[in-house]
């Protein structure tokens, strides 16, 4: 906990007040070049990348889990190969692949970032949603059918419960791979941490590239522990119902 405390802290300081690790990042620097970005915010290209991760994430999480529900019942059971196939894709294809087809269709900016991140995003969800249904005990859906539930409350009171923590687990990776994925929609003018990153390529300043790569692994790292927290208080919770 304290070295948790400690790396948010650090990340918190260093995004309002990032001239004052000027000395640590200066011997990276060569010919008077600034050892802190200086072309935009940091702060506001950190939460632009990270409000970016999240939009893309509830849209994988809304798709995964319906589809992951969907070809778990009877009636969807014969699209489960297509829908496989269908997720495959994302994982298939690398995000820049996704946004030099994206650009052209949606233009620049954080449409095509998106698009690649819902595309990369979407299969853990999809995968974890149906290993959750189908681990299912089948003595307790057939106790929970002999009580009386349709099958719409053996859903809902049964299955999803029980499924819930690797449901969970499949929202956590794909977020936690988003970030840092999510800086490469610099490339296509779209706000983030990766602009740190490129103007650090661009005028070969190793202090840019470093501060780029540490704050998008910290806000990986601080986001997957988050996650892990709120996990465990919501299977909690759903126990104790």
């Amino acid at each position: 906990m304290a070295l948790r405390a400690a790396a948010l802290g650090v990340l918190v300081l260093f995004l309002l007040r990032p001239q004052w690790f000027a000395p640590l990042f200066t011997p990276l620097t060569q010919y008077g070049a600034p050892p802190i970005y200086d072309q935009g915010n940091l702060l506001e290209l950190a939460l632009a990348q990270l409000g970016t991760v999240l939009l893309a994430a509830l849209a994988s999480t809304v798709v995964g889990v319906g589809l992951g529900l969907f070809v778990t019942r009877a009636a969807g059971r014969a699209f489960l190969p297509l829908s496989r196939t269908l997720v495959d894709i994302g994982q298939t294809f690398p995000p820049v692949a996704v946004l030099a087809i994206a650009v052209p269709l949606v233009g620049f900016g954080e449409k095509p970032t998106l698009i690649a991140l819902f595309a990369y995003g979407l299969l853990p969800i999809f995968e974890n949603t149906i290993v959750g249904l189908r681990s299912c005990p089948p003595q307790v859906l057939e106790a929970a059918r002999g009580m009386g539930m349709s099958p719409a409350q053996c859903l809902w009171s049964v299955e999803l419960p029980l499924a819930l923590p690797l449901i969970l687990e499949g929202i956590r990776l794909s977020l936690v791979i988003n970030v840092g994925t999510a800086t490469i929609g610099s490339t296509v003018a779209a706000r983030g941490l990766g602009e740190v990153i490129i103007a650090g390529l661009l005028s070969s300043n190793n202090a840019f590239i470093l501060q780029g790569a540490l704050l998008t692994g910290l806000m990986a790292i601080l986001l997957y522990d988050a996650l892990v927290g709120l996990e465990r208080r919501v299977c909690r919770s759903v126990r104790i119902d």
